[in-house]
Protein backbone atom coordinates (compact mmCIF):
# COMPACT_ATOMS: atom_id res chain seq x y z
CA UNK A 1 0.00 0.00 0.00
CA UNK A 2 1.40 3.39 -0.87
CA UNK A 3 1.96 5.94 1.88
CA UNK A 4 -0.68 8.22 0.34
CA UNK A 5 -3.45 5.60 0.39
CA UNK A 6 -5.81 6.19 3.29
CA UNK A 7 -7.04 3.06 5.03
CA UNK A 8 -10.67 2.25 4.40
CA UNK A 9 -13.06 0.71 6.91
CA UNK A 10 -12.64 -2.66 5.17
CA UNK A 11 -8.84 -2.48 5.51
CA UNK A 12 -9.06 -1.48 9.18
CA UNK A 13 -11.32 -4.48 9.85
CA UNK A 14 -8.83 -6.83 8.14
CA UNK A 15 -6.01 -5.33 10.22
CA UNK A 16 -8.02 -5.69 13.45
CA UNK A 17 -8.65 -9.38 12.71
CA UNK A 18 -5.04 -9.89 11.53
CA UNK A 19 -6.14 -11.32 8.21
CA UNK A 20 -3.40 -11.31 5.55
CA UNK A 21 -4.17 -9.24 2.47
CA UNK A 22 -2.59 -7.14 -0.26
CA UNK A 23 -3.87 -3.78 -1.49
CA UNK A 24 -3.81 -2.89 -5.16
CA UNK A 25 -4.55 0.56 -6.56
CA UNK A 26 -5.74 1.37 -10.05
CA UNK A 27 -6.67 4.49 -11.98
CA UNK A 28 -10.38 5.23 -11.73
CA UNK A 29 -12.19 5.80 -15.00
CA UNK A 30 -15.67 7.22 -14.28
CA UNK A 31 -16.96 5.81 -17.58
CA UNK A 32 -15.89 2.29 -16.67
CA UNK A 33 -16.58 1.34 -13.06
CA UNK A 34 -17.37 -2.31 -13.70
CA UNK A 35 -15.34 -5.25 -12.42
CA UNK A 36 -14.04 -6.18 -15.88
CA UNK A 37 -12.39 -2.75 -16.11
CA UNK A 38 -10.78 -3.35 -12.70
CA UNK A 39 -9.39 -6.69 -13.93
CA UNK A 40 -7.89 -5.02 -16.99
CA UNK A 41 -6.47 -2.14 -14.95
CA UNK A 42 -4.79 -4.46 -12.44
CA UNK A 43 -3.68 -7.03 -15.02
CA UNK A 44 -5.58 -9.73 -13.13
CA UNK A 45 -7.67 -12.50 -14.70
CA UNK A 46 -11.39 -11.63 -14.51
CA UNK A 47 -12.15 -14.89 -12.67
CA UNK A 48 -10.06 -13.54 -9.78
CA UNK A 49 -11.92 -10.22 -9.53
CA UNK A 50 -15.06 -10.48 -7.43
CA UNK A 51 -17.83 -7.91 -7.49
CA UNK A 52 -20.20 -7.23 -4.61
CA UNK A 53 -23.90 -7.07 -5.47
CA UNK A 54 -26.69 -6.00 -3.13
CA UNK A 55 -30.15 -7.46 -3.60
CA UNK A 56 -33.56 -7.27 -2.01
CA UNK A 57 -35.44 -10.46 -1.24
CA UNK A 58 -39.03 -11.20 -0.37
CA UNK A 59 -37.88 -12.70 2.97
CA UNK A 60 -34.54 -11.01 3.63
CA UNK A 61 -34.69 -7.25 3.04
CA UNK A 62 -31.05 -7.13 1.86
CA UNK A 63 -28.75 -9.90 0.67
CA UNK A 64 -25.17 -9.73 -0.61
CA UNK A 65 -23.67 -11.74 -3.47
CA UNK A 66 -19.91 -11.81 -4.08
CA UNK A 67 -19.30 -13.17 -7.58
CA UNK A 68 -16.52 -13.33 -10.19
CA UNK A 69 -16.45 -10.50 -12.73
CA UNK A 70 -16.66 -12.95 -15.63
CA UNK A 71 -20.00 -14.36 -14.46
CA UNK A 72 -23.46 -13.05 -13.76
CA UNK A 73 -25.70 -13.78 -10.83
CA UNK A 74 -28.23 -16.56 -11.41
CA UNK A 75 -31.27 -15.02 -9.74
CA UNK A 76 -33.13 -18.33 -9.36
CA UNK A 77 -30.16 -20.08 -7.74
CA UNK A 78 -29.49 -17.07 -5.53
CA UNK A 79 -33.11 -16.76 -4.37
CA UNK A 80 -33.22 -20.46 -3.48
CA UNK A 81 -29.87 -20.46 -1.64
CA UNK A 82 -30.79 -17.32 0.31
CA UNK A 83 -34.20 -18.68 1.37
CA UNK A 84 -36.19 -16.25 -0.77
CA UNK A 85 -38.81 -17.04 -3.41
CA UNK A 86 -37.52 -14.15 -5.49
CA UNK A 87 -35.02 -11.35 -5.32
CA UNK A 88 -34.05 -8.29 -7.30
CA UNK A 89 -31.09 -5.95 -7.51
CA UNK A 90 -31.11 -3.04 -5.10
CA UNK A 91 -31.60 0.19 -7.09
CA UNK A 92 -28.29 2.07 -7.47
CA UNK A 93 -29.78 5.14 -5.80
CA UNK A 94 -30.18 3.08 -2.59
CA UNK A 95 -26.75 1.41 -2.45
CA UNK A 96 -24.98 4.19 -0.51
CA UNK A 97 -27.78 4.55 2.04
CA UNK A 98 -28.03 0.78 2.67
CA UNK A 99 -24.33 -0.18 2.61
CA UNK A 100 -22.35 3.00 3.21
CA UNK A 101 -20.52 2.38 -0.06
CA UNK A 102 -20.85 3.84 -3.56
CA UNK A 103 -21.19 1.91 -6.81
CA UNK A 104 -17.78 0.70 -7.90
CA UNK A 105 -16.51 0.81 -4.32
CA UNK A 106 -18.86 -1.57 -2.52
CA UNK A 107 -16.97 -4.05 -0.33
CA UNK A 108 -18.51 -7.05 1.42
CA UNK A 109 -16.40 -6.02 4.43
CA UNK A 110 -17.52 -3.14 6.64
CA UNK A 111 -21.00 -2.35 5.40
CA UNK A 112 -23.25 -0.32 7.73
CA UNK A 113 -24.85 -3.61 8.74
CA UNK A 114 -23.78 -7.18 8.04
CA UNK A 115 -26.33 -8.72 5.69
CA UNK A 116 -26.61 -12.40 4.74
CA UNK A 117 -23.75 -12.90 2.29
CA UNK A 118 -23.06 -15.59 -0.29
CA UNK A 119 -19.73 -16.01 -2.07
CA UNK A 120 -19.66 -17.92 -5.35
CA UNK A 121 -18.16 -21.30 -4.48
CA UNK A 122 -15.61 -21.01 -7.31
CA UNK A 123 -13.68 -18.72 -4.95
CA UNK A 124 -12.53 -21.81 -3.05
CA UNK A 125 -10.48 -22.82 -6.09
CA UNK A 126 -8.47 -19.56 -6.07
CA UNK A 127 -5.43 -18.87 -3.89
CA UNK A 128 -6.71 -15.32 -3.50
CA UNK A 129 -9.62 -13.30 -4.79
CA UNK A 130 -9.74 -9.56 -5.39
CA UNK A 131 -12.59 -7.54 -3.83
CA UNK A 132 -13.25 -3.84 -3.41
CA UNK A 133 -11.48 -2.21 -0.49
CA UNK A 134 -14.41 0.16 -0.01
CA UNK A 135 -13.58 2.89 -2.48
CA UNK A 136 -13.08 3.17 -6.21
CA UNK A 137 -9.50 2.63 -7.25
CA UNK A 138 -8.55 0.30 -4.40
CA UNK A 139 -8.85 -3.49 -4.26
CA UNK A 140 -8.02 -6.11 -1.63
CA UNK A 141 -6.47 -9.46 -2.52
CA UNK A 142 -7.15 -12.10 0.12
CA UNK A 143 -7.99 -15.75 0.58
CA UNK A 144 -11.73 -16.46 0.28
CA UNK A 145 -11.50 -18.89 3.22
CA UNK A 146 -10.32 -15.95 5.37
CA UNK A 147 -13.09 -13.69 4.06
CA UNK A 148 -15.93 -16.16 4.70
CA UNK A 149 -15.92 -16.16 8.54
CA UNK A 150 -15.06 -12.46 8.72
CA UNK A 151 -18.33 -11.51 7.03
CA UNK A 152 -20.39 -14.53 8.10
CA UNK A 153 -20.70 -15.69 4.50
CA UNK A 154 -21.55 -19.01 2.91
CA UNK A 155 -20.04 -20.47 -0.25
CA UNK A 156 -22.72 -21.38 -2.80
CA UNK A 157 -23.27 -22.04 -6.50
CA UNK A 158 -24.97 -18.74 -7.43
CA UNK A 159 -23.62 -17.77 -10.86
CA UNK A 160 -23.72 -18.53 -14.56
CA UNK A 161 -21.02 -17.73 -17.10
CA UNK A 162 -21.72 -15.15 -19.81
Amino acid sequence: MSQKTAKTNAVRILDTHQIPYELREYEVDEEHVDAMHVAESLGVNPEGIYKTLILKGNVEPYIVAVIPANTHLDMKKFAKVSGNKNCEMLPLKDVLNVTGYIRGGCSPIGMKKQFPTYIEELAILQDRICISAGKRGLQILLNAEDLKPLIGAQFADITQFY
